[in-house]
């Protein structure tokens, strides 16, 4: 691939950087994609995604069909972009910070890369690191392995992503804000227009800063997701233990106040994925190491760990004892159109079934790969919902796949051997259950359980 202006590399094809290489290349730009792993650069190569992501396939076999990218092991071939992303993976370390091992040897490598060059290249640190990165890390190596100062032939910047998994597509595509963090002028001004390239003549709310304040901003901006979603979780688990009580209406009329807003106010069994849990982890260590105890934020995480005694909690209300009961669970994914159960609520419900003796059966219609390779071996995976279902004596609903929305209460009553439900996301209404038991997150119960079968001898 030759030069030219609208050239692009990305280094590091994990969900981020393959998302949005998939999106930049659907706007015209020239793409080279460059990962370490060979297997997953062959496939790629092929058009084959090696995640679940909607609208991300068909993006991606378009752009390799149209030759608009290439995929790479060599990281010598940045040098034929102007504009490089770094958007390696951080991984936690075990007292909760992260690792930065990948991204020093990224900067390392690009300044290698291009260090003979004469034309002026941009690299943008996207990967989502701790505040001062950019400035204290990448730069004085970027510097070192090129040759170069920033300034005139090197530019630097933070651009942090707010992608969520099952929308990272539609996200990359039309964005709520664009968040720059420059090293200097002409770095931010070289970003700023290849993204106006990139969305021509829509405006997209860009700010432009700093980068430790950029870096800041991602881990703020999950900080408060995260923080919502455990404070109506609280919220959700008073309600559930008042007679009649409902967390919807909750949310919906504190949602209608404009301070608050309606978003993410959905109770549930807590957040999962590879962002919340890692990122406020990271931010809690990071803050520590300033001498400041961000109390709150630990206060979010545990609340968001309780949360899968809450789910428990509910099936033992119906069954009494949980010891050699079979109960379903339908729902892998941390959330519905994804693969992904880094950190899934599903994963803290089962191990805590299976250590009160729960005889567990689960599916999911995306994750159970990957869900394998974790849970414990006494599970089990069924192959699709109703053989998932059969013989349950309880049914938890873990993920909001349309498929488990639309299944019919015939299907719970015929095959289960009681028909008690917990409704963990709230997919369903009480109404849709009539004659089961049906308790949810947040919703008080307004009559007695039907009497349940007798435990099974052991």
């Amino acid at each position: 691939m030759k030069r030219g202006s609208e050239s692009v590399s990305f280094i590091g094809l994990g969900y981020v950087g393959l998302c949005t290489a998939a999106v930049l290349a659907s706007r015209g730009m020239k793409i080279i994609g460059v990962d370490i792993d060979g297997e997953k650069i062959a496939k790629l190569a092929k058009g084959e995604t090696p995640l679940h992501e909607p609208g991300l396939g068909s993006m991606l076999k378009s752009a390799v069909k149209n030759r608009r990218i290439q995929f790479t092991t060599d990281i010598d071939r940045v040098v034929e972009a102007d504009v490089t992303f770094i958007t390696v993976g951080t991984p936690s370390n075990q007292d909760g910070s992260i690792s930065l091992t990948f991204v020093k040897k990224a900067a390392e490598d690009v300044g290698s890369a291009i260090r003979g060059a004469d034309a002026y290249h941009l690299v943008v640190v996207k990967s989502t690191v701790i505040p001062g990165t950019t400035t204290g890390l990448v730069r004085p190596v970027l510097e070192s392995s090129s040759g170069k100062p920033c300034g005139p032939k090197l530019g630097l910047c933070s651009n942090p992503e707010f992608l969520a998994e099952g929308s990272a597509i539609t996200n990359t595509l039309r964005p709520d804000k664009i968040v720059i963090g420059a090293n200097d002028e002409k770095s931010g001004d070289k970003l700023v227009k290849l993204y106006q390239r990139i969305y021509r003549a829509r405006k997209i709310p860009t700010i432009i800063t700093n980068p430790t304040t950029a870096e800041t901003i991602k881990y703020a901006s999950n900080a408060f997701l995260a923080t919502r979603v455990s404070t109506i979780n609280t919220i959700a688990n008073i309600c559930q233990r008042l007679p009649s009580g409902d967390v919807e209406t909750v949310a919906k009329a504190i949602g209608l106040d404009p301070r608050i807003g309606s978003v993410y106010l959905k109770a549930g069994p807590g957040y999962g994925g590879s962002c919340f849990h890692k990122d406020l982890q990271a931010f809690i260590a990071f803050s520590r190491g300033l001498d400041y105890d961000p109390v709150l934020l630990t206060a979010v995480e545990e609340v968001n760990r309780r949360q899968a005694n809450e789910i428990v909690k509910l099936s033992r209300k119906l069954l009494g004892t949980l010891e050699n009961r079979r109960i379903a669970v339908l729902g892998l994914a941390f959330k519905k159109d994804t693969d992904d159960v880094r950190e899934a609520a599903s994963l803290r419900v089962i191990e805590e079934l299976v250590n009160n003796s729960a005889s567990v059966s689960a599916y999911d219609p995306m994750a159970i790969e990957n869900a394998r390779k974790v849970l414990p071996q006494q599970v089990e995976l069924a192959t699709d919902s109703r053989s998932c279902l059969k013989g349950a004596e309880c049914c938890i609903l873990m993920t909001e796949w349309d498929e488990f929305r639309q299944l019919k209460p015939r299907a719970f009553k015929t095959l289960m051997r009681t028909p008690n439900i917990v409704d963990a996301r709230r997919i369903r209404r009480q109404g849709d259950f009539q004659g089961f038991n049906y308790l949810a997150v947040g919703l008080g119960a307004t009559m007695p359980p039907i009497p349940v079968l007798a435990a099974p001898s052991k």
